[in-house]
């Protein structure tokens, strides 16, 4: 997706947890189709039916298949439109379901199949519960288990900042099958979210509102064998190719919220009076809007040149090298903001509001240092793309 098209796309609109209704979204030139009706505190599941509903969510796959990839182009429009109208929590919601939990199932068998086809109708949510209780990032030290035999499959452990957790019909869990660190350990397996042994309870944070992100504990969770998703020993090389996906839908939105906030920053510093004219018209203003300007753009311009081979080919490195830039732009940009919004930002859902949950980019899907050694590792291929 071009830089022209990611900011002619992002509307105008409050820096904070709940951006424009539908009347400055259509004077800013979006067509939101199957979101107008949404208020702009509207959860995750909400927008997420109402896309669905809409056919948005398929439209965002070749040929409406999850499993053949994504559409960058179709991908940033969407991305750009829910963040224009919701919080970041909700929009997180819809990130990682669309990015990487629909094309996970496209490996499973007949449960995965009808959770797919009602996902993408909007009318079930699919949570993906990767990160573990004491493991965080460091996937390879799962402690959540799943022991598979003849009869069925027995899932115990526990999940933890979970989004859609508190109002996902089925959970896309990942468990480790055997001892060892081995990448071959790991398994996906899909549960019903009120199935037997399953309890939820909601992660203790003031952020990420209508995002449902909570805490799941799977007690022996007994269930048929079916209910694998792809070939054991699969889940950790099938999850760090959707993974790549979420890193490029992350970055999409990154650009478009960061269009936003300095769209809504610049209007305030246009209107706030300083001696004889406004904050805009001081140089050294001017100077530090134009440098976090400028970081959009580069990311933009990253995400235009990157984005078909992450769509297209699930490059790793690629992916890494966006959500490298992604965390350290969005952080900058947003921070910038807030601090040239003085007082104003601490507004209930203000800049400063925004600021504090876009630390969300250095963190999920992996922190900036695990990617930023991914990069260090592919630094040879990286280099060879460089003018020499």
């Amino acid at each position: 997706m071009s830089d022209q098209a990611v900011l002619r796309l992002a509307p105008a609109g409050a820096a904070g947890s709940a951006p424009p209704g539908a009347g400055a979204c259509e004077a800013a030139g979006v067509t939101a189709t199957g979101l107008d009706a949404l208020p702009p505190e509207a959860d995750g599941r909400r927008i997420w039916a109402a896309l669905g509903d809409a056919g948005r969510l398929a439209a965002v796959y070749r040929g409406g298949d999850p499993a053949s990839g994504v559409l960058p182009d179709a991908l940033g429009r969407l991305m750009t439109d829910v963040d224009a109208r919701f919080g970041i929590g909700a929009t997180l919601s819809v990130c990682v379901q669309i990015s990487t939990a629909l094309p996970l199932l496209t490996l499973g068998g007949d449960p995965a199949g009808r959770a797919l086809r009602d996902a993408l109708a909007g009318h079930a949510v699919v949570a993906l519960a990767a990160s573990d209780e004491g493991s965080g990032a460091d996937l390879a030290g799962l402690g959540t288990t799943v022991a598979v035999d003849d009869d069925g499959v027995t899932v115990t452990g526990t999940k933890r900042w979970i989004t859609g957790a508190l109002y996902a019909d089925h959970l896309l869990v990942l468990a480790r099958h055997r001892e060892g660190r081995h990448f071959t350990s790991f398994t996906w397996v899909l549960v019903p979210a009120g199935a037997s042994g399953v309890t939820v309870e909601p992660a203790d944070t003031p952020l990420f509102d209508g995002s449902g992100t909570g805490h799941i504990r799977l007690d022996e969770v007994r269930l048929p064998r079916e209910h694998l998703v792809g070939r054991v020993g699969r889940g950790m090389t099938s999850f760090a190719t959707h993974i790549a996906v979420e890193r490029l839908t992350g970055t999409l939105w990154g650009v478009a919220l960061c269009t936003r906030t300095l769209r809504r920053t610049k209007e305030y510093l246009q209107g706030r009076a300083y001696g004889d004219g406004t904050l805009w018209q001081l140089e050294s203003i001017r100077q530090r809007f134009a440098a976090v300007l400028l970081r959009t753009h580069e990311l933009a311009a990253l995400v235009d040149r990157l984005g078909e081979r992450v769509a297209g080919r699930h490059d790793t490195a690629a992916a890494a090298l966006l959500k490298a830039s992604a965390a350290r732009t969005v952080t900058s940009v947003l921070a910038e903001c807030a601090q040239l919004q003085g007082a104003e930002g601490f507004a209930a859902g203000g800049a400063q509001w925004t600021r504090a949950q876009a630390a969300l980019w250095g963190i999920g899907g992996g922190t900036t240092e695990i990617v930023l050694t991914a990069v260090a590792g592919s630094a040879d291929s990286l280099l060879a793309e460089l003018p020499s």
